[in-house]
């Protein structure tokens, strides 16, 4: 079955490259300019905003195309929920918002996905449920020193994320107000509001109650935890209107049936995924809060008033994980902010265009958003 476009494609690509940061590295480089090239960042002593302090920190991260003489065509991509550098190729080629025979871009892979710095590849003392909550602000510390350090970029013509990517690039704007002309936050918010940390919450209960999860310290994958982790996921992954009408049949087999869909779902939500590092992600998830910024005090209406920098905010209109109450609740303290529902029901998984319409949508209104403006 190929029914599952944004979420299970990502997440195939990740499952396969699992274990094979090195290789990658030592792979010939990408002929193609939207073919990526795989590095790793290491910062030693990395202290997170809790006070723990890794010995070693680790982000992964691809590019695609090549960055400019002056340095200043390049685009940051920050990866969302478990997903690789591989989860915004529905932007990048020909034909696409992201031409990368123009533009540099930078794709960076979140603590937690089993790639960069995670529960699950991280020694003692930090391995397994005792490595540190890391928060949307650690994970931008990281990709602002690795910019400098790695790449020698200290200004970016645009951020552009999807979902956990969203969160990220709202930060960016909040924390470095004039590092980036434009942003493009699609099926994301600038907080996660209480509703949404009592369902990530119900998602870890779902994962932790397996016996086998032995409070983390498994020696066994918990099996059944993380398959009753991926069903309660799937429940919110797409609107009520999309079951309903069967959309799941645009790419399935004749033949197929709900109850294998939601078989495959179950048991192959994210293929190798481990759950420490499944567990730690929603921890960065449910934390967000760019209220929570230094200078701020909590207040996100202040933070979101202090954006300068042009916004094209895109909700997704049927969005379980990100209502679009939320959206237009903060859009309304944004200003100069450029509101554009995304028509679709394919619920939060439309802002990685699932489909040719989502797609279509996607690509154009960021294409137009990011083009020069004529004087």
């Amino acid at each position: 079955m190929r029914l599952f476009s944004c979420w299970i494609a990502v997440a195939a690509v990740f499952a396969g490259l699992a274990g094979g940061v090195a290789r990658a590295q030592d792979a010939p480089a990408a002929k193609r300019p939207d073919r990526a090239k795989h590095h790793v960042f290491a910062i030693d002593k990395f202290r997170t905003e809790s006070g723990a302090v890794l010995p070693q920190a680790r982000v992964v991260y691809g590019t695609y195309g090549r960055l400019n003489a002056a340095r200043d065509n390049a685009i940051l991509l920050p990866s969302h929920y478990l997903a690789d550098h591989h989860g915004y190729q529905w932007l990048i080629g020909p034909g696409k918002a992201l031409d990368t025979t123009k533009v540099f871009l930078v794709a960076t892979e979140l603590f937690g996905n089993g790639h960069s710095s995670s529960p699950s590849n991280t020694l003692e003392p930090f391995h397994g449920p005792r490595f540190p909550v890391m928060t949307i602000r650690d994970n931008m510390a990281t990709v602002h020193q690795l910019l400098a350090q790695d790449l020698k970029i200290t200004h970016l013509r645009a951020i552009i994320g999807f979902s956990m990517g969203a969160q990220q690039a709202f930060q960016w704007v909040v924390s470095y107000p004039a590092f980036a002309d434009r942003i493009v936050a699609t099926s994301g918010t600038a907080k996660t509001y209480p509703h949404g940390v009592v369902r990530l919450e119900g998602q870890i209960a779902a994962l932790t109650a397996d016996a086998a999860f032995k409070d983390g310290d498994y020696t066994t994958p918990p099996t059944k935890g993380i398959e009753a982790f991926a069903t309660v996921w799937t429940a919110w992954l797409y609107s009520q209107e999309w079951w309903r009408l069967e959309l799941w049949r645009a790419d399935a087999k004749p033949g197929t049936t709900f109850e294998q869909v939601l078989h495959e779902y179950r048991t192959n939500f994210i293929p190798g995924a481990d759950a420490n590092d499944l567990i730690l992600q929603v921890r960065t998830w449910e934390r967000h809060d760019v209220g929570g910024t230094p200078g701020f005090g909590g207040d996100v209406q202040k933070a979101l008033r202090s954006i300068k920098t042009p916004i094209l905010y895109m909700p997704s209109e049927t969005d379980l994980y990100f209502p679009l109450t939320d959206a237009r609740y903060e859009a309304a303290f944004i200003p100069g902010v450029v509101l554009k529902p995304i028509p679709s029901l394919w619920g939060h998984t439309a802002g990685a265009a699932p489909n040719p319409a989502d797609a279509r949508f996607l690509n154009d209104n960021i294409r137009s958003f990011l083009a020069p403006k004529r004087r």
